[in-house]
């Protein structure tokens, strides 16, 4: 913006200075032209009265040298008398040219060789005498490059000055705008105490104004979303409390041992669910060297839990790609929130007995977690990775696929849903290794992953 105001200024004011600066020139150069032919005219006039006085040669010329001019002049008699034509002085002007003076009978001017000649007719009793002024074309543009010098000079200074203003100006007006762009930023990077000075042009000032205004809405609406996610949170301590005290009733069965773990588990969850509102602290991938967690062992550690319930509903299970350690740049714990989602998931929208497998394969670049199953499929994959809106079916709000979704995308992954080898329904989980977003390479990878697991299951 501010380098295309001074553009716009430099356009308009060189402009301004070509429409004045070369009209003015010209008149310069028209004056000093008159100027020369007007010292032309009072020189011609000197000789006019002894033109009058006598015709004598040795006279006029004397007159002529008394004039002051050199060779300049010259003074062209007509014949009479029978006495031929008498040119007196240096003749520059053509025979044509002082035959038309004479015929015309006022005085005229005509091009030379090295300037112009003043051609002024004189009336007399033996004829019309016509006296000729040589002006030199040094005399004709004599100040004319001083004036137009002048002009540029002051042309120059005049775009100079209109250049440093507008910067000035744009400056100005530039400033506020790019503090504007940079709290935006700011503000949609996360940084809830960006705000903007409220300085500049009245527009600019106003949309500051807004901005703040906007940006203090933004925190007061989190702050309050947190307080209720923490409120609703805490209302769930009063059913866990009797899940818990029954689950304590239930006796030393294994399946006593694994509700007791997930009642445990689900206050824990709650906790962090509070904890987090409160603090306004994000759950994403820790950054930094050796942060993050291992995927195997939490994959191992979450099949541990659902394979007590697999085993009681009938259903095979199948894990793969865990005996050694895979290290990701994602919290344990949101790692294990998606794998529980989307297994929740399976047990959720398939009929008992259905198999399922998870499948851990650790690339250069990524890591793919895939956790597949026998069941009918998702019809709609598209419509299932839309937050709050599911598969359609009941219990499906698209929730847990969506954060499994942001999951990934905080490493610069992706999730993808198909159908699986099993014939049921497939979750790719794209986890980035190195941050950046997954390249065509990638997918090649992405397709050795599949036929070693395909391999794998013959």
């Amino acid at each position: 913006m501010r380098w295309a105001l001074v553009r716009v200024c430099l356009a308009v004011t060189t402009m301004v200075v070509v429409a004045f600066a070369v009209p003015l020139g010209l008149v310069i150069k028209e004056m000093a032209r008159d100027r020369a032919f007007s010292n032309a005219e009072r020189q011609a006039a000197v000789v006019v009265p002894a033109l009058s006085i006598t015709t004598d040669r040795e006279q006029l010329e004397r007159v002529v040298a008394s004039a002051g001019t050199g060779d300049g002049m010259a003074i062209h008699l007509p014949a009479g008398d029978g006495k031929p034509a008498l040119d007196l002085g240096r003749r520059r002007a053509t025979t044509e040219d002082i035959e038309a003076v004479r015929a015309l009978g006022r005085a005229s001017t005509a091009q030379v060789p090295g300037g112009s000649v003043l051609l002024q007719p004189v009336a007399l009793s033996l004829g019309t005498v016509v006296v000729e002024v040589y002006v030199p074309e040094s005399e004709v543009s004599n100040g004319v490059g001083t004036a137009w010098a002048v002009l540029a000079g002051v042309g120059a200074a005049l775009v100079v000055g209109s250049v440093a203003v507008a910067d000035r100006l744009g400056v100005r007006m530039v400033r506020p705008a790019q503090r504007l762009v940079e709290g935006a930023h700011e503000l949609g990077e996360g940084k809830l105490g960006a705000r903007v000075p409220e300085d500049g042009p009245t527009e600019l000032r106003l949309a500051a104004v807004a901005f703040n205004s906007m940006a203090d809405q933004v925190v007061h609406l989190l702050a309050n979303e947190r307080e209720l996610a923490a409120d609703l949170s805490h209302r769930l301590r009063t059913p866990l409390t009797v899940l818990r005290l029954n689950a304590a009733s239930l006796g030393d069965t294994p399946a006593a041992e694994q509700t007791r773990a997930a009642v445990a588990q689900l206050e824990r969850e709650v906790d962090t669910i509070i904890r987090t509102a409160r603090e306004a602290k994000p759950q994403t991938a820790a950054a930094g060297p050796g942060a993050g967690c291992d995927a195997a062992e939490v994959v191992r550690e979450r099949m541990e839990f659902w394979s007590a319930l697999a085993e009681d509903e009938g259903r095979k299970w199948r894990v793969a790609g865990v005996e050694r350690p895979v290290r990701i740049p994602v919290a344990r714990a949101d790692l294990a929130a998606a794998l529980d989602a989307l297994l929740g998931n399976v047990f959720r929208h398939t009929p008992q007995g259905t198999a399922f497998a998870v499948d851990v394969h650790n690339g250069e670049d990524a890591v793919i977690v895939l956790v597949s199953d026998a069941g009918p499929g998702i019809p709609d994959p598209e419509a299932a990775m839309a937050r709050g809106r599911g598969s359609g079916s009941d219990g499906s709000t698209g929730l847990g696929l969506d954060i499994v979704r942001r999951l990934a995308e905080t490493t610069g992954g992706d999730v993808r849903v198909g159908s699986s080898v099993l014939g049921g329904a497939e979750v790719r989980i794209w986890i980035q290794l190195d941050g950046r977003r997954r390249t065509p390479a990638g997918r090649g990878h992405r397709g050795r992953v599949r036929r070693r697991r395909r391999l794998a299951t013959r």
